[in-house]
């Protein structure tokens, strides 16, 4: 069997998560983030990061924390609005999920909650 590293291009793939914070590209954001084609910033539970990139994305991966939980309704009729399709499912899932498909250049972000403990 071959094992081949993973080249994510110029991307950033999640490298960690941890109780209340994320780490990406090697910096730590803490509470939620705002994973984009164009890199990762502090998120605080808003639409406007992915409203802006509506068209160069095609999934949003919505990760709730921890367990899944039910985001707010607003929020997700209006990312769908936009064309956006949304998934929804705990933050570690959401983390990985994001980086397979980041790997394979998928047209992908990802809203994330952070994991309160561990």
């Amino acid at each position: 069997m071959q094992l081949n590293e993973i080249d994510y291009e110029n991307a950033r793939p999640v490298e960690g998560y941890g109780p209340g914070f994320f780490r990406v590209d090697g910096k730590v954001i803490e509470g939620g983030v705002a994973l984009l084609p164009n890199g990762a910033q502090p998120w605080s539970g808003d639409a406007a990061p992915f409203l802006a990139i509506a068209d160069d994305i095609d999934v949003l991966f919505f990760g709730t924390g921890g367990e899944i939980a039910n985001p707010p309704e607003d929020l997700i009729a209006a990312l769908e609005g936009a064309d956006i399709g949304v998934e929804i499912m705990s933050s570690p899932s959401a983390c990985r999920t994001y980086n397979v498909l980041l790997s394979e250049g998928r047209r992908i972000a990802a809203a994330l909650m952070p994991v309160l403990s561990q």
